[in-house]
């Protein structure tokens, strides 16, 4: 069974974060400069939250907040939902799914983040495996393994 670290591996620890005071305008820039869905929100070295797409739409622009002083500890989701690098990939789909997420931070047994995995890399993922479970069905089905 595939674990969040293969896909770690694949796509590399790089995470995308940014610290408690800066603006929410300041992180949909960084966003979309980046192309990305997401940044982890550190505070003294320790993660403290996850800014989103959503927390901008729900938190900044619902609201009716001015982007350029409104901070991102304002509007950050607090509640962060984590798995480790030895999850099972189905297990991270699940929780993924069940808690209405598209981000999980990885964080290793001592605390330290090692990454960061979203909806789509998981769905790359799998598209990944059936494109060689076929390859190989196909295989087999014509004689050629």
């Amino acid at each position: 069974m595939a674990l969040v670290r293969d896909l770690i591996s694949i796509k590399g620890s790089h995470v995308m974060s940014i610290g408690l005071r800066a603006s929410v305008l300041d992180a949909a820039v960084l966003m979309n400069d980046h192309k990305i869905g997401a940044l982890v929100v550190i505070d003294q070295g320790k993660v403290v939250g996850i800014f989103t797409e959503r927390d901008v739409l729900r938190r900044s622009v619902a609201e009716k907040r001015d982007p350029s002083i409104t901070t991102v500890e304002d509007v950050m989701t607090r509640e962060i939902v984590v798995c480790g690098p030895d999850t099972e990939v189905d297990e991270a789909s699940m929780l993924m799914k069940e808690r209405r997420v598209r981000h999980l931070p990885v964080i290793s047994g001592d605390g330290m983040m090692v990454g960061l995995i979203s909806i789509g890399d998981l769905n790359a993922f799998h598209a990944s495996s059936q494109e060689k479970t076929i390859y190989h069905l196909h295989e087999y089905i014509y004689g050629r393994v």
